[in-house]
């Protein structure tokens, strides 16, 4: 059968793998939008009020100047709500007022985060994008200089060039303290890890280094650094580094992983075992599955056999009903550095612990939200995959307000789990 038979024979499994589409997405927590990525983004954005990266009103007012799954809608209004609020922060500190600049500054940085969610058309040269990661910098920066504890933008040696990070302290009196490195995922920065982890560790007595790696953040964005698989010729450097600071205590070095960045840490960990523990939010055992459990099987059999021809245009139509999917592929393509969707789905297979996780020997907290449709059932295969390491598995559920991915809209929930499991696991 020639390809546009294969094309028309599809259709009918196509419409099948649609509705089956629907219905999770019916199952599916819904937080002021029915489309999934909307309502999870807004969930996500909103949840860092519990560290001042939001303002609820702010967020409410913003959501209904958005068009359901309208992408251009979505970026102008939180676009126009970040302008704003970064105004009144400068308009504080220009009056003498620098806890009402932090807070507000604080906000703008995510909100500006929050309106590139979605600008994928050709985000490598998109001056829109430019722009808006501008913003999330600049706001960030001037807000941490305002924070009750210290932060210092450091440069980290990687390979023949640097990579960007903060480090952030508890105090200023040079005392070595137990660290904990950020280490990002598919989407997130550097700024955004204050609000992820930072916040709640300096609160505890944990300093934070947090770095954007190839494919993440600055070096992304300014280096046009792409994701590698073999990150632990990224995090070898960044232990490096973190060893020449007093601040941190050398025996005390904790690896977190936040979303694809579970996948990263544990993929270094096996290699680099000057940690003394991993936390992974969540675990991840193979990113391609990521991809392969929410496309129907007859592409991945076309992709792995080279039919790219056929496989992109229905990838193409998929995208067309999917915000979720259309979001993976696009993203992916900046961040892995590839000419296709196909291209992406077949290096993603690169990204997996098979034949190296019983190397990783640092003990684990694996995190599993209940409701994570993203990575369903891969911390499980993460806590078999460790047999080298203790490994803690935790599951947080939709009762408690916890089991989206990332416990997007738990993190007190899930910060309590962390931190309680990390003093106990250090303390020993």
């Amino acid at each position: 059968m020639g390809d546009g038979g294969d094309l028309l024979a599809t259709r009918g499994q196509h419409e099948d793998a649609w509705s089956h589409t629907t219905r999770d997405e019916e199952s599916a927590v819904k937080f002021l939008f029915d489309d999934e990525s909307f309502s999870f983004e807004t969930l996500r954005t909103t949840g860092f009020a519990a560290y001042g990266g939001a303002d609820l009103g702010e967020v409410l007012t913003t959501a209904r100047h958005i068009r359901e799954g309208d992408e251009a809608s979505w970026h102008q209004a939180w676009k126009a709500t970040a302008q704003r609020v970064a105004k009144i922060g400068e308009q504080a500190l220009a009056s003498g007022h620098p806890v009402s600049a932090r807070e507000a500054l604080l906000r703008a940085s995510n909100y500006y985060r929050t309106a590139g969610a979605f600008l994928l058309e050709k985000p490598a040269t998109d001056p829109e994008m430019t722009l808006l990661s501008a913003g999330q910098h600049d706001t960030f920066a001037t807000a941490a200089a305002l924070l009750d504890t210290p932060v210092q933008a450091v440069s980290i040696p990687y390979e023949d060039t640097t990579l960007p990070a903060y480090l952030f302290l508890v105090d200023d009196s040079g005392a070595a303290r137990p660290t904990i490195i950020y280490n990002s995922g598919y989407d997130s920065t550097r700024e955004e890890s204050y609000f992820v982890i930072a916040a709640a560790a300096l609160r505890r007595g944990y300093n934070v280094l947090a770095f954007d790696g190839p494919g993440q953040g600055a070096a992304l964005r300014e280096q046009k650094l792409v994701m590698r698989p073999d990150w632990e010729a990224v995090i070898t450097p960044v232990v490096d580094y973190a060893l020449t600071r007093g601040e941190i205590a050398a025996g005390k070095i904790v690896l977190f992983g936040y979303s694809l960045g579970g996948y990263l840490v544990a993929r270094a960990a096996a290699f680099e075992h000057r940690v003394a523990a991993l936390i992974l939010d969540d675990g991840i055992h193979d990113f391609h599955a990521a991809f392969a459990g929410s496309l129907p099987p007859f592409i991945g059999s076309w992709i792995a056999d080279g039919r790219d021809d056929v496989a992109v245009p229905v990838l193409t139509m998929l995208m067309a009903v999917s915000t979720q999917l259309r979001w993976g592929l696009r993203n992916g393509m900046w961040v892995f550095g590839v000419g296709s969707f196909a291209d992406l789905i077949r290096r993603a297979r690169d990204y997996t612990l098979d034949g190296i996780a019983h190397q990783v020997v640092a003990p684990t907290l694996i995190m599993d939200p209940e409701n994570d449709r993203f990575l369903k059932g891969q911390p499980q295969l993460v806590q078999q995959a460790l047999t080298g390491a203790p490994t803690t598995l935790v599951t947080l559920t939709s009762a408690e307000g916890a089991g989206e991915h990332t416990h997007a809209g738990g993190l007190g929930r899930a910060h309590q789990v962390m931190f309680d499991w990390l003093d106990a696991t250090l303390a020993a």
